[in-house]
């Protein structure tokens, strides 16, 4: 079956908190979600704010190939009539092929909200409706809060719908605003409306019961056959239906049509997108498109997934343009690094010996507080290390750092270290922007006569967590270290219940990769990786 889909991500999904667009941003968007195949792409409020204005004057000009561009608004004001009043007229301004209005469902709302009749409601409904029909306009009629209006007082809320359709609206789409209704619910109540109208009927669902995405599937296998969301699950309080996992359950699983399986092989690509332009990061584990969706850490499911994916997986990751990751921790059994290694013809050059040695020093170094999963820097290293176990570059003798402080000047900080590179000893100090600079201007001292090439790496972003709380400013941490040579980046680890020494172990696993790496551009190594790394 045919199932239209409607992305409010550029409006309903800004006004979720922290969620802020561009008309730019906005602009990229529309033009992803039409690549994508959305049918149906609303880009705002052109009447509440100037930037939403801008958008749609903006918006005229692109040339969308498949989606209709929609301009949302509400019924006409009760004082105004309706070729009067601006908000109506906004919309009409906007010169968008389909509008979308929202008229009061819910009798509390009516009497109390608008402080009108409920007779003069459906006034408002039918006049707007109809003018906009008039204007040649397709519209879609949100019924605002229909499922707690249905609930409060069934026949009115019905009433509501009747006045939109007699009017002429192309979807009936039913809101369950508050995000509070049950999926049996829910599902009894389409029921009815799907029995009591024909033509298009919609629906609009929010997460504050966490089953946006289920009763939007529930309310399909009912008769909807226009479905609205946000991708990523934007949206005000706890969200919208994530429009990415409503468009992968209905074509994956459900066997319905919405932007094709050719175009599914794109979700992941633009749920990504929009998430980097909303510099918001993506959930991990979000459904489908998230990093986490088929990744596999536990040893015994590592192994199964190995002999058959089915066996974890519920479809084919490259279905939606995402992939199957194995990660590796403690929890690791033989087949995450097998895995690893044999999938890019590895294995053959670790001897059973090495790779047991190899996992056994992953296991023990995530018991010490180290994190693999994002320290993909540090597992390339243990793997070079155990590949070719002679390669040694330099060896670290000794470091010494001292912090000094004189009344409110600021501080200074100075570090010695000691290197011995090729059975000569090496030595320097340095001044430098607090303990973590002065470290590394005095490695890049001792190390630069002899490696020259290291002057590329540049350090990018310095985390710092607590491991062990319970000690209090004892405890252990763990620090995180990003590094950049302009070609590529990567994170190392390092644990102690010295900061200090925790990020210097960083800093040196990070420059020890990188002679590594030049020393022997062996690209099986890189790609061995390149699962513990991958990022759309």
């Amino acid at each position: 079956m045919r199932i239209w889909t409607f992305d409010t991500t550029l409006r309903d999904g800004t006004q979720g908190e922290a969620v802020s667009f561009s008309v730019e941003d906005k602009i990229l968007i529309t033009q992803k979600l039409d690549d994508l195949g959305i049918d149906y792409i609303e880009g705002g409020w052109p009447m509440s704010n100037p930037k939403d204005k801008e958008f749609f004057e903006k918006a005229k000009s692109l040339k969308l190939k498949h989606a209709k561009l929609v301009a949302f608004g509400a019924t006409r004001f009760a004082r105004n009539p309706v070729e009067q009043d601006a908000n109506v007229l906004a919309l009409l301004a906007a010169d968008t092929p389909v509008i979308s209005i929202f008229g009061k469902t819910w009798d509390i709302h009516v009497t109390r909200v608008l402080g009108i009749t409920l007779e003069e409601n459906l006034v408002l409904i039918a006049d707007t409706v109809r003018f906009l029909k008039e204007h040649g306009r397709e519209v879609v009629y949100d019924a605002e809060h229909f499922f707690d209006g249905y609930q409060a007082n069934p026949e009115y809320a019905l009433r509501t719908l009747e006045a939109a359709k007699e009017a002429g609206a192309d979807v009936l789409c039913l809101c369950d605003t508050n995000g509070g209704t049950l999926t049996h619910r829910l599902s009894e109540i389409v029921a009815v409306v799907r029995q009591r109208f024909d033509g298009i009927i919609g629906i609009h669902c929010h997460n504050d019961c966490d089953l946006a995405v289920a009763n939007s599937m529930a309310a399909v296998e009912h008769g909807v056959t226009h479905v609205q969301g946000c991708m990523n699950g934007y949206g005000e309080r706890c969200g919208n239906a994530n429009l990415s996992s409503v468009i992968a359950n209905l074509e994956a699983k459900l066997g319905h049509s919405t932007i094709g399986p050719d175009k599914l092989t794109s979700l992941t690509s633009v749920a990504h997108f929009i998430a980097e332009l909303a510099n918001l990061p993506l959930f991990p584990s979000q459904p489908f498109v998230g990093r986490s969706a088929f990744a596999h850490k536990g040893g015994m499911h590592v192994s199964a997934v190995l002999k058959d994916a089915m066996t974890y997986e519920h479809i084919k990751p490259s279905v939606v343009g995402n992939r199957q990751r194995v990660l590796l921790s403690d929890l690791s059994g033989r087949g995450n690094v097998l895995y690893k290694l044999e999938q890019y013809g590895l294995g053959e050059r670790l001897n059973e010996d090495a790779k047991r040695e190899l996992l056994e020093r992953i296991k023990t170094l995530e018991y010490q507080g180290y994190e693999l999963e994002a320290a993909e820097g540090t597992f390339e290293l243990l793997v070079r290390e155990a590949l070719q176990p002679g390669m040694h570059f330099f060896e670290v003798v000794s470091f010494e750092v001292g912090t000094r402080m004189i009344g409110s000047r600021p501080s200074q900080t100075s570090a010695t270290i000691i290197l011995r590179i090729a059975d000569a000893i090496h030595s320097a100090t340095a001044t430098g922007e607090g303990p973590m600079n002065a470290l590394d201007l005095c490695l890049r001292q001792c190390l630069s006569a002899s490696y020259p090439a290291i002057a590329d790496v540049r350090l990018t972003d310095y985390k710092v967590r607590v491991v062990n709380t319970d000690k209090g400013t004892a405890s252990k941490v763990r620090v995180l270290v990003e590094w950049s040579d302009h070609r590529r980046s990567w994170a190392t680890v390092g644990v102690s219940d010295n900061v200090l020494e925790a990020s210097w172990n960083a800093l040196v696993d990070a420059i020890r990769l990188e002679l590594m790496r030049l020393a022997d551009k062996d690209l099986t190594i890189e790609k061995a990786v390149e699962d513990y790394c991958w990022g759309v």
